[in-house]
């Protein structure tokens, strides 16, 4: 498992969330969507890395904008992801 990190850009409330989530949870190998809507920050737990393209098509599908990230952040885990706060490290 890998988690990847993103800032996203335009949530502003719970329904923001939700699409969100529902969007990338659509990517192929996705096992959990974790938004944090406070510090605009996705965390996307997956089976194997997934490309930008992919993630930022994913997102501007579901009305978002992916921010300059050339990378996010990566890290490999073995179980879901936890929450963070903003700045990568949890709470």
């Amino acid at each position: 498992m890998t988690s990847q990190e993103f800032q996203v850009l335009g949530m502003t409330c719970g329904h923001c969330v939700t699409f969100v989530t529902e969007g990338l949870e659509r990517l192929p190998g996705v096992t959990a969507v974790a938004v944090d809507l406070s510090a605009g920050t996705v965390t996307l737990t997956s089976e194997k890395e997934l490309g930008l393209p992919q993630i930022q098509t994913a997102l501007e599908e579901a009305g978002y904008e992916l921010a300059d990230h050339p990378e996010g952040k990566t890290r490999a885990s073995s179980g879901p992801a936890k929450p963070t706060n903003g700045s990568g490290r949890q709470p």
